[in-house]
């Protein structure tokens, strides 16, 4: 990877749904950057807003959500503000998509390969005969054994590990500049997990693809992307290096979701945990959204609410890197964090604010 021009661009991407007793503001303010080949990584629990970035960069959301501010550029070009006809034709050609369940992506009425047949022609100038070799090429390329007998099979004759396959094979099926991964190994089965996130890696770096995997799980994270950002209530809570995310977590939701992990080397009797639950969109605090659940809150955090801001190598929403609000509750924080286990090694350094200039929006400088 170089540090090129990003091929996907959000910039202060705002999606509502109204409703009868008001607006409900699903995804508020989030910015981030893909660049050609690497894969960004976007974690969060249920409810942060991970599926709904993705399904509004790929142009599926449901009615009544909209996209009410902001905007996304794939090569430079805005695709958020196009009509439906021209961003189905972006779709498929320019932005593949792999979904949760690939049983529910695969029509059941007909084989996969009439399937791939019809995603090629649709988007290349190609015959039928020269459609169908692509496609025997592109199940093959994707790990399915007799790739010439099994293209004339149904979605129900595929296990779900080679039914998730054929959706990787769809998605790729006319080399997009951009593939949204929603959950695609969370049906699977571990080994088949394995076998997946490999060959996501392989066929995105050989076709030079920028990748969004959305997913729950740090343990995919951690083998498959370049970067990585946390969701909270909507918003970015972080955004960094996956190593330093990891190792080095700098927001304290963060640091509960790392704690929150069974570690393979260190014996513990109790895993740390995160109180309380996401707030609902109708009842999102003011301030920083995290504040209630957060061991180190200040009482700014129940006014202002943080933007991203540089905490070593990654970006986060916390007042704890603003200099001027940690220097003022530095020894606090300091004991609150400790006392819970969600201290870092880095605490003192970033109270005192230390934290050194990062670029974690934007691929080409975080790595």
């Amino acid at each position: 990877m170089n540090d090129a021009r990003p091929l996907l661009e959000v910039r202060n991407l705002r999606v509502e749904f109204p409703t009868r007793r008001g607006v409900l503001t699903a995804i508020d303010d989030v910015s981030f950057d893909i660049a050609p080949g690497e894969v960004l990584g976007v974690v969060g629990e249920s409810g942060a807003g991970k599926s709904l970035t993705g399904a509004a960069i790929i142009g599926l959301l449901e009615p009544p959500g909209r996209v009410a501010g902001g905007e996304i550029r794939l090569s430079g070009r805005r695709i958020d503000n196009l009509p439906a006809e021209a961003m189905r034709r972006i779709r498929g050609k320019e932005i593949g998509a792999i979904f949760q369940d690939p049983l529910t992506s695969l029509n059941p009425l007909y084989t996969v390969g009439q399937q791939l047949v019809e995603t090629i022609r649709t988007h290349l100038p190609l015959s039928p005969a020269q459609a169908r070799s692509r496609a025997i090429d592109l199940l093959k390329s994707t790990g399915i054994p007799a790739a010439e007998a099994r293209i004339d099979h149904y979605p129900h004759q595929f296990s779900g590990g080679m039914r998730q396959r054929v959706v990787i094979a769809l998605a790729l099926a006319v080399d997009p500049k951009l593939v949204v991964a929603d959950e695609p190994t969370t049906a699977l089965d571990v080994s088949i997990q394995a076998q997946i996130i490999s060959l996501l890696k392989k066929l995105c770096r050989e076709h030079g693809t920028a990748v969004m995997l959305v997913t729950h799980d740090m343990g995919v994270i951690a083998e498959t992307a370049d970067r990585v950002a946390v969701m909270y209530a909507g918003r970015i809570a972080e955004i960094g290096p996956v190593s330093d995310v990891i190792h080095q977590p700098k927001h304290p939701y963060t640091v509960g979701l790392m704690g929150s992990i069974p570690s393979i080397v260190e014996t513990r009797e109790r895993l740390a945990q995160i109180d309380g639950a996401m707030p609902r969109l109708n009842a999102i605090p003011p301030g920083c959204a995290f504040n209630p659940r957060c061991p180190r809150v200040m009482p700014v955090c129940r006014e202002r609410r943080p933007e991203l801001m540089p905490a070593g190598t990654s970006l986060a929403a916390c007042w704890l890197h603003q200099p001027h609000e940690a220097a003022a509750t530095a020894a606090g924080t300091i004991a609150a964090g400790s006392a819970t286990g969600l201290s870092t090694g880095h605490a003192a350094d970033e109270a005192a604010g230390k934290a050194a200039g990062g670029a974690g929006i934007h691929g080409g400088a975080a790595r």
